[in-house]
């Protein structure tokens, strides 16, 4: 297992770009979490399988319809603590 933080920025708040990623994340089977920063950002954590964690965190670029990524900064995270599942704060 491993586990990516990816920090997500351009308009990616509003425009249901945690929702998305959740149901992606889903489908791939990561656990982990997404939610907004104060500073416009979004933190994506994802933990899995080392291929669906890489075509997860490939995917965060797309996000929803109505987002514009513009940077996804990525460093290894640690894998104790995660729980089960993915969510949206």
């Amino acid at each position: 297992m491993v586990c990516k933080k990816c920090l997500v920025g351009g308009r990616v708040q509003g425009v249901f770009y945690r929702a998305t990623a959740a149901g992606r994340a889903r489908e791939l089977g990561i656990d982990g979490h997404a939610r907004n920063l104060p500073d416009g950002r979004v933190e994506v954590l994802a933990c899995g399988d080392e291929p669906s964690v890489r075509v997860f965190v490939e995917w965060l670029w797309t996000g929803s319809s109505a987002s514009k990524v513009t940077s996804v900064e990525v460093q290894d995270a640690e894998v104790s603590g995660v729980r089960p599942g993915f969510r949206t704060a």
